[in-house]
């Protein structure tokens, strides 16, 4: 058995022993604990330190969401949304509100007022899906520009 390429009888069959290894190659079983038990140690070393990475993040998040929160609140609203007026329609319509409407000026010509509302007509035209609630505001802002001018 010690000798390789020898030939072992058991129970009628022979086999044949390609490879013998010696004590010194076998790992014992004590020795395999150790390196089973120093893996599972650096794994649970390596858990700890995220969770604890993960925790200090979390602290470090919260007085940070706040200075951004009220930061944006410190932004003016108008560098949001230059173009839009904030707010519903008065009872009756003022010149300043109809130039809001139509995105012009109060004194505007006619041939402004004309092409502003020709452009968002165009835009909001009841059969081309717009509403007849605002068209019939865009309307009513072109007629008071133009009643209010003589040019």
């Amino acid at each position: 058995m010690a000798n390789a390429g020898s030939r072992v009888s058991v129970e009628g069959e022979t086999m044949r022993y390609t490879e013998y290894n010696s004590q010194s190659q076998i790992r014992s079983e004590t020795e395999i604990d150790k390196r089973l038990g120093g893996t599972l140690i650096a794994v649970g070393l390596g858990v700890a330190a995220a969770g604890f990475a993960g925790r200090y993040a979390f602290q470090l998040w919260k007085p940070l969401g706040q200075v951004l929160s009220q930061t944006a609140k410190k932004m003016p609203t108008s560098a949001f949304s230059s173009h839009y007026y904030k707010g519903g329609f008065d009872q009756k319509m003022t010149k300043r509100e109809a130039s809001l409407i139509l995105g012009i000026s109060p004194t505007s010509t006619k041939s402004k007022v004309r092409d502003a509302h020709r452009r968002i007509m165009v835009l909001n035209h009841p059969d081309k899906g717009g509403s007849p609630y605002m068209a019939a505001k865009i309307n009513e802002a072109k007629d008071i520009l133009d009643k209010d001018q003589r040019r």
